[in-house]
């Protein structure tokens, strides 16, 4: 399974950025995917998820009311919409898949792509 970014860049304070993730290869496995962010100093964190259906969604308390998840399955896609960003957004993020299951179930990870939120 293959993740692969795009989105990512200079905003200002208060401005949009839309994150998009596409998955290759063993999309059929999948059972959810998401977002973790890894900003300098600081611990990797779960920024928002969506169930493979996407019926679940869940998000970070700094994300919830700024920030939108949401999957294309035909196209294999993941997009985080992020409204009204702050400084403290400014991280790499990276899309993550869970797939398989049992002793098969893995995390696969994307390259990542730099956001980053300044005036």
């Amino acid at each position: 399974l293959q993740l692969v970014e795009s989105g990512g860049g200079l905003v200002q304070p208060g401005g949009s950025l839309r994150l998009s993730c596409a998955a290759s290869g063993s999309t059929d496995s999948i059972n959810a995917m998401g977002w973790y962010r890894l900003a300098p100093g600081n611990q990797r964190e779960l920024v928002a998820a969506i169930t493979n259906d996407g019926a679940h969604t869940t998000y970070d308390a700094s994300a919830k009311g700024r920030f939108t998840i949401s999957r294309d399955n035909a196209k294999n896609t993941i997009d985080l919409q992020m409204n009204n960003l702050k400084p403290e957004d400014t991280a790499v993020y990276y899309c993550y898949a869970d797939s398989g299951t049992n002793s098969d179930r893995k995390n696969s990870w994307g390259q990542g792509t730099q956001v980053t939120v300044s005036s």
